[in-house]
């Protein structure tokens, strides 16, 4: 017999012997499906968000550990994630796109600053009305008939993937699009992963400071920041203690109170 293909018949069946029992030696937590030493169920909060919320998931993000969109999912009680590159034919993007009147949060050139003129323009929006000014760039941008609830869509990728995300689906690149005001685009805590410029937001703080603008109350006087999230900052200061979990694991890592 060939002793490469001997070789190779052993090897195949180690590995998924090793695979077979170490994957059956791990307890999963049965709500988040990971190991019970890395459970993220302790930095959920039950936030009954108005605006539904949809989080296009690139595949690469998908088994992430690092990631905050699995947190996201199992706080919101409206959310929703698709995951793929190009959304023009996904039928789940598509019953989006007819159930609801999608708003993108995407820092484009056309990306309109999220604030109390824009909410107003986009809650108030008739159906007879076929364009929003651009105040920024002196245009117009055609907008969605408001009988049908907004709905804040985000991408969950890196910088260079949700770009390629944003050119490959023309239907995104047509949906109205908003960014943060820079006091908040600029206040990341996301210490536990690479991002492609300092502070950067995660999706979780994203979306949550997004939903916070939109769904503010009339009545109340103080501006969304990061210590004032309205129902999200629950949520926002979980993820404070998420950051903690996870840097936890890396060699030489002190907690708070240990470096006191």
């Amino acid at each position: 017999m060939d002793l490469y293909k001997t070789n190779k018949v052993y090897n195949d069946r180690f590995i998924y012997c090793v695979l077979f029992k170490y994957s059956m030696s791990r307890i999963l937590c049965p709500n988040c499906h990971r190991p019970e030493k890395a459970c993220i169920c302790a930095f959920t909060a039950d936030i009954a968000n108005d605006i539904h919320l949809v989080i296009l998931q690139h595949p690469n993000e998908v088994s992430h550990t690092k990631g905050t969109v699995a947190l996201l999912a199992k706080s919101l009680r409206k959310c929703q994630v698709l995951v793929g590159e190009s959304f023009d034919d996904e039928q789940g993007f598509l019953q989006v796109m007819a159930q609801y009147q999608p708003v993108l949060l995407y820092p484009s050139e056309q990306a309109h600053v999220l604030d109390e003129h824009l909410i107003t323009k986009l809650l108030n929006y008739q159906p007879n009305t076929q364009y929003m000014p651009d105040t920024r760039h002196n245009h117009q941008v055609s907008t969605e008939d408001n009988s049908k609830p907004l709905c804040l869509v985000i991408l969950d990728a890196t910088w260079k993937k949700a770009y390629r995300m944003f050119m490959l689906s023309t239907k995104l690149q047509q949906l109205p699009q908003v960014c943060l005001p820079d006091h908040l685009a600029n206040a990341g805590q996301y210490h536990i992963r690479k991002v492609a410029k300092k502070n950067a937001l995660s999706s979780l703080e994203a979306s949550c400071y997004a939903l916070a603008i939109l769904e503010q109350d009339e009545h109340d006087c103080l501006p969304i920041s990061p210590e004032h999230a309205g129902k999200y900052q629950p949520l926002l200061e979980k993820f404070q203690q998420f950051n903690q979990f996870q840097l936890s694991f890396r060699p030489g890592h002190k907690t708070p109170l240990e470096e006191t």
